[in-house]
């Protein structure tokens, strides 16, 4: 598994961007799968993802299940 929060991108995310990415939409339009990865990863470790609409938790769940993501 990939330790997504070393990466660049992953300390210079923001809220608004980690959510772009992760949804694909605006600025996320053209993100690749590990740069979604990494968003993903924020969302999780900033419990960001978890106070959105119900569709981030699951998703989040989803990922740590099968190892997408790291829980710690």
């Amino acid at each position: 598994m990939n330790n997504y929060r070393s990466s660049k991108l992953y300390k210079s995310l923001t809220p608004y961007m980690a959510t772009a990415l992760a949804e694909g939409f605006n600025e996320g339009e053209n993100a690749s799968r590990e740069e979604q990865l990494i968003a993903w990863q924020y969302l999780h470790d900033t419990t960001l993802g978890y106070r959105l609409q119900g569709w981030y938790g699951r998703t989040l769940q989803f990922m740590l299940d099968k190892k997408l993501i790291q829980r710690t």
